[in-house]
C-alpha cells in the first residue's frame, strides 16, 4: 500500500522534537515504503501556499541529538484564531478551510500533528472538520493528562536541575538568596522536580497559592539554624494568595494568550524589604527548551514517532500516543486535552517535598 502522510511541530519548541519526526520518517520508510512531507513552520506552514519539505532517510540523517525541530514552528499558528493585519490592527481570522485546503494540495493523506494542548486542540478540531489528524504530545511542562509523561520535560528538568547546582555555590560564596524563576505555566512539574532534585529550600507552584509571610518565616528559620543562603524556585505561574498572576504581557494584547514571567522579581523584591537579605533573581527562560534531548527523550520521542506511524496504518484518526506505565498506547485526543495534568497538592510529590523541608507557600 502506497500512502503520503504529513508531520508538523506546533508550539513551543523543545529537546525530542527530532526525535519523532526520525522515528516517523524511519519507520514509515524503511518498513512501509510511505512517502514523508515535512510542513514547515507549525499550521502556519499551511496558510497560503503550503511550506513543504520531503523528509527522506538523508533529511533525518544525524538528527537525533538535535535539540529543536528541522521544520520551524509557531505558537501563534492556530488557523481558528489565525492574527491577520488589516490597516492599522490585527485581528483574528478563522482560517480553518484555507488550511485544510492547503493540506489538500500536499498530497498527503494524513496529518501528524506534534505538539502541546494548544496544538492538539486545533488538531482536534480539524480531524473533526475530515482531515485525519494523528497527535504526538509535546510540551516541557508536562500538563497533558493523556500520558504520563511528555518528551521535552525530561531534559528541562535536568536543565533546571544542573542551573540550581551551579546557582548554590555563589549564593553560599555571597550570603544570598537565590530566586529561580522556571517555565511551567499552570503547572509546577519542573519547578518541583528540579526543586526536590536540586536541594531548593522553597518551591511556589501554581497549584499552591503562596502566603509571602510562611515564605520569609521559613527563610528566618533557615538563617537562626546557621544556613546563611537559601535557593528558591519559583514556577512561572505561581502567584500569592493575596494577589493574582503576575505577567509580561497579558491575554488581549498577545492574541489571547498571557504571556507569563516576572513572579520571581515579585518574590525577591518582597524577600528584600521583609528580611534585609541580599536576593538575586535568575530567569531560566528558554534555556529550558534548548539543547540536545536527554537519552530519555531521545528513546520516548523515537517510541512516539513510530507508534504514530502505527496509528496511521491501523486507521485510528483524531488518537493521540501517549505512555502508560511501560507501554506505548493510544488515547483520544479529545480525552487528552480535556484537563490539563497539574500537580497535586496533596499528592506524594509534594509530601516529599515538605518531608525534606521544603517549603511550598503555605
Amino acid at each position: 500500500m502506497s500512502k503520503t502522510i504529513a508531520i508538523l511541530t506546533g508550539g513551543g519548541d523543545c529537546p525530542g522534537l527530532n526525535a519523532v519526526i526520525r522515528g516517523v520518517v524511519r519507520a514509515a520508510t524503511l518498513q512501509r515504503g510511505w512517502r514523508v512531507l515535512g510542513i514547515e513552520d507549525g499550521f502556519d506552514g499551511l496558510v497560503g501556499e503550503p511550506r513543504l519539505r520531503e523528509l527522506d532517510l538523508e533529511a533525518v540523517r544525524g538528527i537525533l541529538p538535535r535539540g529543536g525541530t528541522i521544520l520551524g514552528t509557531s505558537n501563534r499558528g492556530n488557523p481558528f484564531a489565525y492574527p491577520v493585519r488589516q490597516g492599522e490592527e490585527v485581528r483574528l481570522v478563522d482560517m480553518s478551510e484555507q488550511v485544510i485546503e492547503g493540506f489538500r494540495r500536499t498530497g498527503a493523506e494524513v496529518l501528524i500533528a506534534v505538539g502541546g494542548d494548544g496544538t492538539l486542540k486545533i488538531g482536534q478540531r480539524l480531524n473533526e472538520l475530515g482531515l485525519p489528524v494523528v497527535g504526538v504530545p509535546k510540551t516541557i511542562d508536562n500538563d497533558l493528562r493523556g500520558t504520563d509523561v511528555t518528551f521535552g520535560y525530561h531534559t528541562a528538568v535536568a536543565t533546571v536541575t544542573e542551573a540550581l547546582d551551579k546557582l548554590h555555590s555563589t549564593a553560599e560564596s555571597h550570603h544570598r538568596a537565590m530566586v529561580v524563576e522556571v517555565m511551567g505555566r499552570d503547572a509546577g512539574w519542573i519547578a518541583l522536580e528540579a526543586g526536590i532534585a536540586g536541594s531548593a529550600d522553597v518551591i511556589l507552584l501554581p497549584e499552591i497559592p503562596f502566603q509571602m509571610e510562611k515564605v520569609v518565616e521559613a527563610l528566618v528559620r533557615r538563617r537562626e539554624r546557621g544556613s546563611r543562603f537559601s535557593i528558591i524556585v519559583v514556577a512561572e505561574g505561581a502567584f500569592p494568595a493575596a494577589g493574582g498572576r503576575v505577567v509580561q504581557v497579558g491575554a488581549e494584547e498577545n492574541y489571547g494568550i498571557e504571556r507569563l514571567g516576572g513572579v520571581g522579581r515579585f518574590v525577591a523584591n518582597e524577600i528584600e524589604k521583609r528580611m534585609a537579605v541580599e536576593t538575586r533573581t535568575v530567569v531560566l527562560g528558554h534555556v529550558q527548551r534548548g539543547g540536545s534531548p536527554s537519552h530519555t527523550d531521545r528513546l520516548l520521542g523515537s517510541r512516539f514517532g513510530v507508534k504514530a506511524v502505527d496509528l496511521i496504518e491501523q486507521g485510528q484518526f483524531g488518537q493521540m500516543v501517549a505512555l502508560r506505565g511501560r507501554a506505548i498506547i493510544a488515547v483520544s485526543i479529545e480525552e487528552a486535552v480535556g484537563s490539563l495534568n497539574l500537580v497535586d497538592p496533596d499528592g506524594e510529590l509534594a509530601h516529599t517535598a515538605e518531608a525534606l523541608g521544603i517549603m511550598l507557600g503555605r
